[in-house]
């Protein structure tokens, strides 16, 4: 199998992606993703960078369960709104790059 246009047009195709998966990832730095634990008495929210935005603890909590519980529920909460970011934006940058996993790209 031959390739039309040669090493030149592969290296021009390969940086276009590159600009629109990070295109795509500016976007996505917008986007807010929030999950709970302990029944939702603890709220975590996320952005997709990866950056935490704002936990949200019930005043209640910590009188009923104590400092460690709740302590718990926040780590558990941040960690479930940073993996349902992550997760979201994997898919996000998969559908732009056509699912090819180019090293240094994405």
């Amino acid at each position: 199998m031959k390739f039309r246009g040669g090493m030149g047009e592969l290296m021009r195709q390969a940086s276009r992606m590159q600009r629109r998966i990070e295109q795509r990832r500016e976007e996505l730095k917008a986007e807010e993703f929030e999950a709970g634990a302990g029944n939702d008495r603890v709220k975590a929210k996320v952005n997709g960078a990866a950056e935490l935005i704002s936990v949200m603890i019930d005043p209640e909590l910590i009188a009923s369960e104590g400092m460690e519980m709740t302590q718990d529920l926040v780590v558990a909460a941040c960690n479930a709104a940073l993996e349902q970011a992550r997760t979201h934006v994997d898919a996000e940058i998969e559908k732009v790059s056509g699912g090819l996993k180019i090293p240094g790209v994405g």
